[in-house]
């Protein structure tokens, strides 16, 4: 079988991918945690927190609600109809790291849940920082010149 038979059958078995579906149920999933992300961030504001209070009692409900929501098994099936709706926000983030520290609990604390944890955050950690290392760098020589 040579290189065009083979994606020619490739190509016939693979199902094909409802995209306008997905892409709906994402922007319905994403856009609704989002919405509940600004629901909190009012009913926040009634206190007498001050803005950056508001916005780091906000990351932080979605966070403990998403670790809550995955430990207990319901964020992954949630995740299942809602695709990059749930990977996106916040949301998505705090999933990354419990899960594999839920599935790694078995092999102990220090070398399942520790070292397993962040084996798909730590990169998004690592890259996230060096990228906004260089941005700050970028920024503050375009503002000494």
């Amino acid at each position: 079988m040579n290189n065009t038979d083979y994606k020619n059958l490739v190509h016939s078995t693979t199902p094909k991918s409802p995209n306008l579906k997905n892409c709906i149920k994402a922007f319905v999933f994403g856009g609704s945690i989002c919405c509940f992300g600004q629901v909190l961030k009012t009913l926040y504001g009634l206190t007498e927190l001050n803005e950056d209070e508001i916005k780091l009692a906000v990351s932080t409900t979605l966070i403990v609600i998403t670790a809550i929501l995955t430990g207990a098994g319901v964020f992954d099936n949630i995740a299942k109809h809602a695709g990059a709706g749930t990977a996106v926000p916040i949301t998505g983030f705090a999933n990354s790291v419990v899960s594999p520290a839920v599935e790694f609990k078995s092999e102990g604390f220090i070398l399942g849940m520790g070292a397993k944890m962040f084996n798909l955050a730590g990169p998004v950690i690592v890259f996230g920082c060096s990228a906004a290392s260089v941005y700050g760098l970028i920024y503050w020589i375009t503002q000494i010149i």
